[in-house]
């Protein structure tokens, strides 16, 4: 028995941590899904289970999404000026931008 407390004590108080979760939810009114806060959970059934206590006590919700954070991929908010960059001077992005080919008759 104390080889297994021991297997259960290793590792760090990081690594025995359980993972962060991202939840959001789509309310009765609401046609998307709005980020709604964060939890912490051992597996994804769990955190569905304890965002449906967390959020949705009072009936606000039709739908959950429960997303591991590190599945979570995000821009740089440093990096917003050149990332979110005005379009200006890139008329290519637009279909006005370019002629009709001769010769090309479904266009």
């Amino acid at each position: 028995m104390a080889q297994e407390k021991n297997q259960h004590d290793a590792g760090t108080p990081a690594t025995r941590e359980w993972p962060l979760w991202e939840v959001f939810v789509r309310s009765a009114r609401g046609l998307s899904h709005v980020h709604a806060g964060s939890l912490h959970a051992p597996d994804s059934e769990m955190a569905v289970r304890n965002a449906r206590d967390l959020y949705t006590r009072r009936n606000e919700g039709v739908s959950l999404w429960v997303v591991a954070s590190t599945d979570i991929i995000a821009s740089d908010p440093d990096s917003k000026g050149q990332f979110f960059e005005s379009p200006q001077g890139k008329d290519y992005r637009h279909a006005t931008y370019y002629k009709k080919s001769e010769g090309v008759k479904h266009l």
